[in-house]
């Protein structure tokens, strides 16, 4: 059995066919991690998630900022931005189910057999994994109770509180949680956010640098794979961290990771997220 992990899909599903095929990826033999954001901005959001809901018994999938967007949307706790495509998912006649499926994965994954974590954004540098893993508990449990999930929607937005408290309770505790785990990039050594920066690694703020970086951090001992920061351009040169957003809905490619091995397949993608039509280029770990 292979496991493979893939960074954003954002709607592409063209490369990631193109990248399964090229490893002969084989559900029910082979595991597919996908680190979030599986949807929107890409030309094929539906057929994306058709395709993954209908390989789900091989799939483990961590929960991304755009896959939050769509759930909240849908329930009338989020609007529609410019440049969205998820209206097809809203008005398809699938829709309610592969909602449904969604709203069930993960925010943070552990494979303890190989002591590696995935998370969209990463973790944060002040926790330890079993405190990261207790507080993506926490939110997994909101977004499945039907009693508490409207309100969980309608109170995720926002980039306050910047900084974990274990003193915070209810929509403030859940949201600062749920920016750690799917918008993180910048953050100092103690865990504050900062939400704006976008860009590379040299763009941090004075006295913020990108979350892998600080030597305080409290998971160096653990292999982290996360996606989401599409700037890094699927490089990170820190030592068991793993970045796997290569931009494929920004013209870049998408990058599909061999757990085991770390080889890397890469495949090109034109301006608007289709695979360009020759074979992924492979690269193997020094």
């Amino acid at each position: 059995m292979a496991v493979y992990a893939v960074g954003d899909l954002q709607g592409c599903l063209e490369p990631l066919k193109c990248l399964l095929d090229h490893v002969r990826f084989t559900p029910g033999q082979d595991q597919l991690w996908l680190v979030g954001d599986l949807v929107n901005r890409g030309p094929q959001s539906l057929e994306t998630l058709r395709y993954l809901y209908g390989i789900r018994d091989a799939v483990t999938c961590v929960l991304g900022n755009h896959d939050l967007h769509l759930l909240a949307v849908s329930r009338q706790a989020g609007r529609l931005k410019k440049g969205d495509t998820l209206n097809e998912i809203l008005e398809a006649p699938d829709g309610a189910q592969l909602l449904d499926w969604l709203r069930r994965q993960k925010l943070l994954h552990y494979d303890a057999e190989r002591n590696v974590a995935m998370a969209h954004a990463g973790i944060p540098p002040q926790w330890t994994l079993k405190k990261a893993l207790k507080l993506a508990a926490e939110v997994e449990a909101v977004l499945r109770d039907d009693a508490r999930y409207d309100d969980y929607l309608a109170n995720m937005y926002g980039n306050e509180p910047a900084k974990w408290d274990g003193d915070l309770q209810g929509v403030a505790r859940l949201r600062v949680i749920t920016n750690y785990f799917t918008r993180m990039r910048f953050c100092t050594a103690d865990g504050k956010l900062d939400l704006k920066g976008k860009e590379g690694i040299d763009t941090a703020p004075p006295g913020y640098a990108p979350w892998f970086s600080h030597k305080e951090r409290k998971t160096r001992d653990l292999k982290i794979i996360f996606g989401h920061w599409a700037a890094l351009e699927g490089r990170c040169d820190e030592p068991g961290v793993f970045a796997l957003d290569s931009g494929c809905v920004w013209g870049g490619g998408m990058t599909l990771l061999n757990v085991d091995t770390l080889q890397r397949h890469y495949c090109d993608c034109d301006p608007d997220g289709r695979a360009v039509a020759q074979r992924p280029i492979t690269t193997t770990p020094n």
